[in-house]
């Protein structure tokens, strides 16, 4: 088998209470935080994000854990670069810097490797 120079790693964001009582204006500035967020996730050297999802459609209301609101699948080079961009929602700040991402939106990393079926498993 050949071993992975990076990591597969699913950032699980799960959105709470805070974000859904805030006002419009709030959210909007939430909103934005959040864009940060993601494109901060994106410059990180070596990360490649493979896709994005949001379930917010057939999800209503807070995610206190599983199911969460929203997905980030990319390739990490290495752990510190998975802590890096999990500490994005610790930094960046909303609005006039009060308060940080992580008041309305929380982040759980699963790390593991890409899924690579052995050839002598399916050879006849």
């Amino acid at each position: 088998m050949e071993k992975s120079k990076s990591h597969r790693v699913l950032f699980c964001i799960g959105i709470n209470q805070n974000f859904m009582s805030a006002p419009a204006e709030e959210m909007k500035h939430v909103w934005q935080a959040f864009s940060q967020m993601m494109q901060s996730v994106d410059s990180l050297p070596g990360v490649d994000i493979l896709g994005i999802m949001d379930d917010d459609c057939i999800q209503v209301g807070p995610s206190a854990d599983a199911p969460w609101t929203a997905y980030i699948m990319a390739d990490v080079p290495d752990l510190e670069t998975v802590i890096e961009a999990c500490n994005f929602f610790r930094t960046i700040p909303v609005g006039d810097g009060t308060y940080k991402l992580w008041k309305y939106c929380k982040v759980e990393a699963r790390i593991g490797r890409k899924l690579v079926v052995p050839e002598d498993a399916i050879s006849k």
